[in-house]
């Protein structure tokens, strides 16, 4: 289970930087993280704090709970 919230979060997070056309590298500026890190989110392989998704959520302009929203319905969960 935790394997595919860790999966199904970075795949949302990927699917809404490139529908905003922002490069992993510009994301990864943009939430002042690594952008392997970013790549490790993406690929579900990275546990996320509370502190770093308050980032990506802020660098998306969303919400957590609305970027939460978006995970839940994209994984149908």
């Amino acid at each position: 289970m935790q394997k595919d919230l860790l999966f199904a979060f970075g795949q949302t997070v990927r699917k809404i930087r490139l529908s905003k056309d922002i490069s992993q590298e510009k994301f990864a500026d943009m939430c002042d993280l690594h952008r392997t890190y970013i790549s490790d989110i993406e690929l579900g392989k990275r546990n996320v704090s509370l502190e770093n998704i308050g980032k990506m959520a802020n660098a998306l302009n969303m919400s957590i709970s609305k970027l939460f929203q978006e995970v839940e319905s994209d994984a149908g969960i």
